[in-house]
């Protein structure tokens, strides 16, 4: 059946949002409505006519409303097969009529999850009916039209006013795919429910991977224009950057998002006021200081030729003279927990500039989950969320480094690990003055990182380094010394590791193995 023209609608709704005017355009067209109590008093209420499931079932409601529409005769008009004139036969024989939409949705039990609510509570959340009532129409697709979420009311009405009361076969079979998903979605966060009930954790790598997300919006395109994207959330994340409010500007892109990511990711890093600039998902400076525009000026100096049309995040919030740092130059972005009033007035002159608000805990190390696609397959691990105290470094040179080339290499290992590999961080007086990102070869990004500090007139006598990974041979080593390097961080793990410590010990330099990596592809 190629074309349905509506005839007969069952309406069975918890979430009654935009219910009244689809029952009105379904009147209006001459639909006959077939209605569960309380979607009953709601129509009769605003004057439409409907008729009580009691009315054509045998039985009527049970068990305090637990059994309603779980009736033969409900579910004979729904899953009716149009084509066999036996089973056309048998509904007329029972005086029944093939039910041409089902519009339902399920219990809330998302929001019952959120509210924390008791076992009793949760279990009485679990739709039965709805979730079946909605299996048979979307089951039946050919000869019935499923409508299980609100948000797709508008657009059937549309279809309905345009088709002159007929819905085309593709149409519905793209509800009832919609429709199987949200009982996917709906049937997996009942069973992990119970089984965090049980007080069992749930599996970090299981053996069938099912991802609970919520499409968020469209996006304009994804890296490049030809590409489509969307942004999703995660259902069951408590923290999401996609919570962030946006208080000005145009739409996030793909670009935006993903740099965004990393901004907000390197700032979290520190208690202490930190600002972070990204730019193509690589740091372009990270600063701490006493203060937000101090952290801001040390971030922007690393390379402000890099930073500028870049990302910034702040972990505390932006005040005036911040404000007014940051419209001096182009930054497609900036993110933090809070601005003040007329910093917030003097960010909105800039009306290419998109201006997010993020709720504090964002600002924190997260444990999460990350996702990476490769043909025909999904790459998933932990995020990288651990950081080491210096106090268990092992100082593997000669030279012991002072307490201020401490503070700078725990500074240097934090953000080396937002640097993309082979990552190299120069740092002095807490703020980065060099990066070496995503070069095949480790020691070209110590020349890198060397370069840019040059480049823009920073002083590297006395500076520190810190490298994702082992050194594979002294060669970094040697760079680092001819720069003015005094003391490096890195991993150690090398076979070349008494080559590097010996190159260390020849130019004076304190070297430190952490015995924990931070690649980042």
């Amino acid at each position: 059946m190629k074309e349905l023209r509506l005839k007969n609608a069952l309406i069975s709704v918890y979430n009654k949002e935009g219910m009244v005017e689809l029952a009105r355009e379904l009147d209006n067209a001459g639909v006959n409505i077939i209605s569960t109590s309380g979607t009953h008093a709601k129509l009769a209420e605003e004057g439409i006519k409907a008729t009580k499931v009691e009315d054509i079932a045998s039985s009527p409601e049970l068990l305090d409303g637990r059994v309603k529409t779980l009736q033969p005769e409900i579910f004979a008009s729904i899953l009716v097969n149009r084509d066999k004139k036996e089973h056309l036969a048998q509904l007329k024989s029972l005086k029944l009529e093939p039910i041409d939409i089902v519009v339902v949705n399920l219990y809330p039990f998302k929001s019952g999850l959120d509210k924390n609510l008791s076992d009793d509570e949760m279990i009485e959340l679990i739709d039965i009916g709805g979730a079946s009532l909605i299996r048979a129409g979307a089951k039946n697709y050919k000869s019935c039209l499923v409508l299980s979420d609100p948000s797709d009311y508008k657009i059937f009405i549309q279809k309905i006013k345009e088709g002159k009361g007929v819905i085309s076969l593709d149409y519905r079979k793209k509800q009832a795919e919609k429709a199987f998903r949200q009982l996917s979605f709906y049937n997996k966060m009942i069973a992990d429910y119970y089984l965090k009930s049980l007080g069992e954790k749930k599996e970090e790598f299981t053996d069938f991977l099912s991802l609970d997300c919520k499409k968020i919006m469209d996006l304009r395109y994804g890296e490049n224009p030809h590409q489509k994207s969307s942004v999703y959330r995660f259902t069951d994340s408590k923290i999401s950057l996609l919570d962030a409010e946006q208080l000005w500007g145009k739409p996030m892109s793909y670009n935006n998002w993903m740099d965004t990511d990393g901004a907000v990711g390197a700032v979290s890093e520190f208690d202490k006021t930190c600002v972070a600039i990204i730019k193509h998902a690589a740091p372009c400076g990270i600063g701490v200081a006493d203060s937000v525009l101090d952290a801001f000026k040390k971030a922007q100096s690393c390379d402000p030729l890099s930073a500028f049309g870049g990302i910034i995040s702040s972990n505390r919030e932006i005040d005036l003279d911040t404000a007014e740092a940051i419209a001096e130059s182009f930054f497609e972005v900036v993110l933090a927990p809070a601005y003040t009033e007329d910093a917030l007035t003097k960010l909105k002159e800039k009306k290419n500039l998109r201006i997010l608000e993020a709720k504090a805990e964002l600002f924190s190390p997260l444990d999460y989950m990350k996702c990476y696609p490769i043909i025909g397959g999904i790459l998933m691990q932990q995020s990288d969320s651990s950081s080491e105290d210096p106090n268990g470094w092992d100082v593997v040179s000669k030279k012991e480094p002072t307490q201020e080339e401490v503070e700078d290499l725990d500074f240097a290992w934090r953000v080396v690990k937002w640097v993309k590999s082979n990552a190299i961080v120069l740092a002095k007086d807490l703020k980065t003055i060099g990066i070496g990102t995503g070069q095949p070869s480790r020691v070209d990004s110590v020349e890198i990182s060397i370069l840019k500090a040059k480049k823009y007139g920073h002083e590297i006598a006395g500076a520190v380094l810190a490298s994702d990974a082992f050194f594979p041979f002294r060669d970094s080593i040697d760079k680092a010394k001819e720069a003015g390097v005094t003391a490096i961080v890195e991993p150690g793990g090398s076979v070349r590791d008494k080559e590097v410590i010996d190159a260390a010990n020849e130019h004076n330099i304190a070297l430190l193995f952490t015995g924990k990596r931070h690649f980042r592809h």
